[in-house]
């Protein structure tokens, strides 16, 4: 064994000191020890470009074409609506100006009417109205009350009109319809 390593020993010193390409890969411990010129790219990860085309096409299976193949049977079945004559007596809803079977269905069952929207939308801008006077007569007791120099802490609890003023009105109403 001791011919052996002193032999080697020996034909190591011989390599090392070649100053060849081979033996600075060794002497810095990068040997390739393969066979043929492989290589490691190392490249940014494609786990969320695949896990979008995953879910792309899951969602396009789930849901574009059962929505295309519904779509394309009521064309084919039900058809667009013909204009009619209207019988006297009888008022249309809106869904039925509608041509198209699929948007009345939706607009049936799903949006509301565009009464229903009209008079949500007065409400608030009545509700709005009534909150604007309230904070009005605020500013008024405020202007009232510094040009006659009152103090109100002794006799006054802060109060803002328009925050409330919702829920007194609610309760009146109560007491009122209880009477």
């Amino acid at each position: 064994m001791a011919v052996w390593s002193s032999i080697l020993r020996a034909a190591r010193q011989k390599l090392l000191q070649n100053s060849g390409s081979g033996t600075a890969l060794i002497k810095n411990g990068q040997a390739r020890c393969m066979s043929e010129e492989r290589t490691f790219v190392i490249r940014p990860s494609n786990f969320q470009w695949h896990k979008t085309k995953d879910y792309f096409h899951f969602y396009f299976l789930l849901g574009a074409i059962p929505m295309g193949i519904v779509i394309t049977l009521v064309n084919v079945f039900v058809g667009p609506a013909t204009l009619e004559e209207i019988p006297e007596g009888y008022v249309p809803k809106e869904w039925e100006y509608l041509q198209h079977p699929i948007k009345r269905f939706l607009q049936r069952y799903f949006f509301p009417s565009p009464q229903q929207e009209y008079e949500k939308f007065l409400h608030h801008i009545y509700h709005e109205n009534q909150l604007r006077k309230v904070r009005l007569l605020e500013q008024q007791v405020n202007v009232a009350m510094s040009t006659r120099r009152d103090y109100r802490d002794s006799y006054f609890q802060e109060f803002y009109g328009a925050k409330y003023f919702h829920h007194y009105k609610q309760y009146l109403d109560k007491y009122y319809s209880a009477n």
